[in-house]
């Protein structure tokens, strides 16, 4: 039986090579104008990329820039596997789920 390994079970070297050929996949589906293939190729890499992370690193309470949305924080109530739960601080305050890759720690420039 051949199937595909998960994120989970896939070494460093393995994600980088996933990661290049989905970059691959979702630059051809740019070029040919196909919006939506794009965007399932930039979640999947967004994945991968998590499982080269440590969720550790990421702290409940903490705020986050949402990476590819200037402007956009989040703030984490709770850590599950790869995924920040949490919500947007311009939004409803609905919560939802950002792998963790999506998130960039802010810069921490007061004395």
């Amino acid at each position: 039986m051949n199937r595909e390994k998960r994120y989970s079970e896939m070494t460093e070297y393995e994600l980088n090579q996933e990661i290049a050929s989905l970059r691959d996949k979702a630059r051809k589906a740019e070029q040919m104008g196909m919006g939506s293939e794009l965007a399932v190729y930039e979640r999947k890499i967004a994945m991968a990329k998590s499982y080269m992370l440590n969720p550790d690193d990421f702290k409940p309470g903490e705020i986050y820039q949402i990476e590819g949305d200037p402007g956009s924080y989040f703030k984490i109530d709770y850590m599950n596997g790869v995924f920040a739960w949490g919500a947007r601080l311009s939004g409803e305050g609905n919560e939802e789920a950002l792998p963790i890759s999506l998130l960039v720690k802010l810069e921490q420039n007061q004395e």
